[in-house]
């Protein structure tokens, strides 16, 4: 049986996040907000809420059960990493609380993700199913020799 760690994170997220677009609701604030405090400007991605939901997912499959905070900080940057001035020491930024912890209330309707009591979320199994079925799809349509034990 193939799960999600048998295949590249990067190629998952993206056939979760193509499955995934109709499914959540994108807010009208995105356009306007940043993804932390360490950042100028907001995202220029198109699929850019599905593509972050998805992540959010696999995260929370692989760390769960996690909280809002832990996943901040997963997401977060640091702050003089782009500053032209490289005396000081550079510091994390913590990533936006709200986009992480909308779309985990959009996968919570879902049915992907629910609340693990006073520990944060957790997958649930149609999430589960969802990483798994996607993994498995991806194997038979990757075409690298290193994955093909899997199969």
């Amino acid at each position: 049986m193939t799960t999600l760690y048998d295949v590249p994170a990067e190629d998952l997220i993206e056939a979760v996040a193509e499955k995934l677009e109709d499914e959540l609701d994108e807010p009208d604030w995105i356009t306007y907000t940043k993804t932390g405090s360490g950042r100028e400007l907001p995202p220029e991605q198109e699929d850019f809420w599905a593509t972050r939901a998805a992540s959010l997912l696999r995260k929370v499959a692989d760390n769960g059960p996690v909280g809002v905070q832990s996943l901040r900080t997963a997401y977060g940057d640091s702050i003089n990493g782009t500053n032209r001035y490289r005396v000081r020491p550079e510091r994390q930024s913590d990533g936006s609380g709200n986009i992480i912890r909308t779309i985990l209330q959009q996968l919570e309707d879902a049915g992907y993700v629910q609340q693990a009591q006073d520990k944060g979320r957790d997958l649930t199994g149609d999430g589960r199913t969802l990483l798994d079925e996607t993994a498995e799809e991806l194997i038979e349509e990757l075409d690298r020799p290193e994955l093909e034990r899997y199969a």
